[in-house]
């Protein structure tokens, strides 16, 4: 009988299985998903709007020959 079941019959019943006994939880899972979701785009949207403004900062002291602060001659 096992030798007849291919990976969709597994999937199946898991589903079914996370159904029967974890859906109480699942509001809760997909509540918490979409929160760590939102936290992570917005991290990352951060991280890029910081690198594009310290590029161009550095860019401009560049251009402008004035030395970086934080390096030491």
């Amino acid at each position: 009988m096992l030798n007849n079941l291919t990976g969709w019959h597994f999937l199946i019943i898991l589903v079914i299985v996370l159904l029967l006994f974890g859906a109480p939880k699942l509001p809760g899972l997909a509540r918490s998903l979409g929160q760590s979701m939102k936290i992570f785009k917005n991290e990352i949207k951060s991280d890029k709007e910081d690198a594009e403004t310290t590029g161009s900062a550095d860019d401009s002291s560049k251009a402008a020959g004035t030395a970086d602060p934080t390096t030491k001659s």
